[in-house]
């Protein structure tokens, strides 16, 4: 099996930090919503997990992936729908808010654990 060049996650990684810093931009202008705000958070959003996603899909065409790796990507895959979702309904300012908040704010952690550890298991086989 062949390595994966792992500089190839520093450019979603990059475009990650900033959907953090728009999030935290967004959150601190206060409701209702910026609509230039929210859609550069969500924009910039989905372009890092497009990049990702391709980097990491490559890299199992490269690299192989083995079940922990997988598990590990679907975790990550169902964390970036949270994170949609809760975002969606939180702009929506449907109930109950302080839930889909709490998971707005885990689901980025669990994103991020899981990404790494699927881009570091990819690079170690």
């Amino acid at each position: 099996m062949t390595m994966i060049n792992t500089t190839k996650f520093i450019l979603p990684g990059i475009i990650f930090l900033f959907t953090l810093a728009s999030g935290l931009w967004l959150s601190n202008a206060g409701k209702p919503y910026s609509n230039f705000i929210f859609t550069i958070h969500k924009l910039v959003a989905l372009g890092a997990v497009v990049l990702a996603a391709i980097q990491m899909v490559r890299g199992f065409k490269t690299a192989g992936a083995s079940p922990l790796t997988i598990i590990l990507f679907v975790l990550a895959i169902l964390a970036v729908i949270a994170l949609f979702a809760t975002g969606a309904l939180m702009s929506l300012d449907k109930e109950p808010y302080k839930v889909w908040l709490l998971i707005h704010q885990i689901a980025p952690a669990v994103m991020a654990l899981a990404s790494a550890s699927v881009v570091y298991l990819l690079a170690r086989n």
